[in-house]
């Protein structure tokens, strides 16, 4: 089964910190390796609190993906990550849990978990039992000590909801939960929340898990607590035109090359949108107000989600992108509606012209016009590798 037709694979984590620590103690990596078709997860707890925990669960977390990366055997990536981290003097335990996994683009699923609360694989809006098996480790160091491994074929809708233990913790103490949330009614509250929202993103259902441990313990977090969800989903479509194409001859094809897009459609570049208007017959009406002082206004074109002006908008959603996070709050300015199209797509098609526009090539224009392929390209390798998405670029 091809990714083209099968999923894109929305993968977020969220995370609040133990009260009064600045630093999270819970540690989240996630990679693509595009060659090899892989998307790769990793949640670890370090123990304690604090930069001390950081500093186990960034080890055990980087350590883990390497491994991982590389295709070493599961027993032997957990001897090693184990041997490595310092072993608690009074409890015997080592500093840091995991959980590893590891998907391929055909949604084989291998998941590998050692010390966190087992995670949750749900089919649609049921639990779904991918047949856990115990791989206790034999060697002098770590004799007896078990992790937890499964393997499956996921398919569309699936979703695996995966925590540190101060989500399954939360609460404990209080007169609703005295020994914590406990995994069994966790595992319902997820159901539930799956049930009633059932395309919700990864992103609203782990802030939806945390919100909830948060509360149990009143808005105080007695341990850092993370909730990552993976979301196997019917991919959302997105074209981005930008730049006419090299040889006007190809103007037509360019413009049919639009119009036959399946999914949303931006056009940045006032010049493009002009050919595509011209050669498809459509209303074009150019916008008036801006909601951003530094950028050209939108305008509207039928049959286009969105047209911007080309060169200075896209520099600003690469400087956007750079600078964003989970904290980022858009506007509604022409790059800032590009960014929520971009965020909210999972397959982006860049269809890039590459004529040269006079316009640039003037000297006493400012060195932030860089030529168009430039700007594209810090676009496209901001959204592969800081957004995990499937982009690809079409010159003509």
């Amino acid at each position: 089964m091809d990714q083209e037709n099968s999923f894109f694979i929305d993968i977020e984590c969220r995370q609040n910190n133990h009260v009064g620590e600045i630093i999270c103690g819970d540690v989240f990596l996630s990679r693509r390796i595009k060659e090899e078709g892989r998307t790769i997860a990793v949640l670890s707890d370090g123990m304690g609190s604090g930069v001390k925990a950081n500093v186990l669960a960034t080890l055990t977390a980087s350590m883990a993906m390497n491994f991982t990366i590389e295709h070493r055997e599961v027993a032997r990536t957990a001897e090693i990550i184990m041997n490595t981290l310092p072993v608690c003097s009074v409890r015997k335990v080592s500093y840091s849990t995991f959980t590893i996994i590891d998907i391929e683009d055909d949604g084989t699923t291998t998941i590998v978990e050692y010390d966190n609360p087992i995670c949750l694989v749900m089919r649609g809006q049921s639990e779904f039992d991918p047949g856990w098996e115990d791989l206790v480790l034999e060697s002098d160091q770590n004799k007896g000590k078990k992790l937890k491994i499964c393997k499956f074929k996921a398919r569309l809708e699936d979703r695996i909801f995966f925590w540190s233990d101060g989500i399954v913790q939360s609460g404990m103490g209080s007169r609703a939960f005295p020994f914590g949330w406990g995994r069994d009614a966790l595992g319902e509250y997820v159901q539930k929340i799956v049930k009633y929202t059932p395309y919700a993103s990864s992103g609203k259902l782990a802030q939806k898990v945390i919100n909830s441990a948060l509360l149990h313990d009143g808005d105080k977090p007695k341990d850092d607590s993370s909730c990552g969800v993976i979301y196997y989903r019917e991919p959302r479509k997105l074209l981005l035109a930008t730049g006419p194409p090299f040889d006007e001859q190809n103007d037509i094809e360019y413009a049919l090359k639009v119009r036959r897009f399946k999914g949303k459609k931006i056009i940045a570049g006032g010049t493009t949108a002009e050919i595509v208007g011209r050669e498809l017959a459509l209303k074009f009406d150019a916008g008036i107000d801006s909601e951003d002082s530094e950028l050209p206004p939108v305008s509207y074109m039928e049959g286009i989600n969105l047209v911007t002006e080309g060169i200075l908008t896209l520099g600003k959603v690469a400087r956007l992108l750079e600078s964003y996070d989970s904290n980022s709050r858009l506007g509604n300015g022409p790059a800032d509606q590009i960014i929520k199209m971009l965020l909210e797509s999972d397959r982006i098609h860049v269809l890039n012209g590459t004529r040269i526009n006079v316009a640039h090539q003037d000297p006493n224009l400012p060195v932030e016009l860089e030529i168009r392929r430039t700007v594209v390209k810090r676009v496209v390798g901001l959204l592969e590798e800081k957004f995990l998405k499937n982009v690809d670029i079409e010159y003509m």
